[in-house]
């Protein structure tokens, strides 16, 4: 029997986990809504702003939990409650080439940013350090 060179039985499962497995792209169906998150709250919960214009305090799945991190700017799949407007559920993480596919589909508005870089972008620019050389000769120093 061969040595097991990366250590416990959790690195065994990783590795057969590795190969990505390429999955149906999910629509939105009645009582779901795409939305991006605004910002994490903590103990599984954020706030996410969807495309109907409402911010809504969304709880992440319990299935979803420790396996497929939420970050800010992700683009979710929200479940709607019948009972409680500002109140959601994240069902499903789209990945930024999933996200780019919705909005070919016309899923997605325009206004929708995708990846983290277009959050950047929205500040002014007076953030960005320019650096100019005054001194020509290094021996002046």
């Amino acid at each position: 029997m061969p040595k097991n060179k990366l250590g416990g039985n959790k690195a065994k499962r990783s590795k057969a986990d590795n190969a990505k497995v390429k999955k149906e792209l999910e629509f939105k169906d009645v009582g779901q809504e795409y939305g991006s998150v605004l910002r994490m709250l903590g103990n599984g919960r954020c706030e996410v702003q969807c495309c109907d214009g409402t911010k809504r305090l969304c709880h992440i799945r319990g299935k979803m939990r420790k396996k497929v991190w939420v970050n800010l700017g992700d683009i979710v799949l929200v479940s709607l409650r019948d009972f409680q407007d500002e109140k959601g559920d994240i069902i499903t993480k789209y990945t930024a080439d999933e996200a780019r596919q919705l909005k070919q589909y016309g899923e997605l508005p325009d206004n929708v940013k995708i990846n983290e870089t277009d959050l950047q972008d929205e500040g002014s620019d007076s953030d960005a350090v320019d650096f100019v050389n005054e001194i020509d000769d290094v021996d002046d120093i």
